[in-house]
């Protein structure tokens, strides 16, 4: 007894509710700022490294750059997560993926995607942005 949407396509994560959403969403969230921290401080501690101290700068900037790749690590998991909860298309989940890797670019791509996710919620529209989750 699944829920048809007006396409006529089930959709199980809408009957499940929007809450099978939100958990996805907010540790997506909280991934994306701390992967675009950590990217922050893996960029100072390079242009420190090099442009301020000798290039045997210590074990710090290792510290930095492996935490920093097990970050991203988990991030991956939380886009992966949030893709197929919201059934989103792959390009969706290559912008997400490359968010994580361009510094500061996962601060703007992590508020747009919880503005567009709250916002479909809210109308009751589904937030992969394709049809209305409610059949009228």
């Amino acid at each position: 007894m699944s829920e048809q949407v007006t396409s006529g396509t089930s959709r199980s994560h809408l009957r499940r509710g929007p809450d099978a959403v939100r958990g996805p969403l907010l540790r997506y969230r909280v991934m994306a700022i701390v992967t675009g921290v950590m990217l922050l401080l893996l960029c100072l501690e390079i242009l420190l490294k090099y442009l301020v101290v000798k290039p045997d700068g210590g074990w710090a900037g290792d510290v930095v750059a492996i935490v920093h790749g097990w970050i991203y690590v988990v991030y991956l998991v939380t886009v992966l997560n949030l893709w197929s909860a919201l059934r989103w298309r792959l390009g969706r989940l290559l912008a997400l993926v490359l968010a994580g890797v361009v510094p500061g670019l996962s601060f703007v791509v992590e508020r747009r995607v919880v503005r567009e996710v709250t916002e479909a919620l809210a109308t009751g529209h589904d937030p992969s942005g394709d049809t209305p989750a409610v059949p009228r």
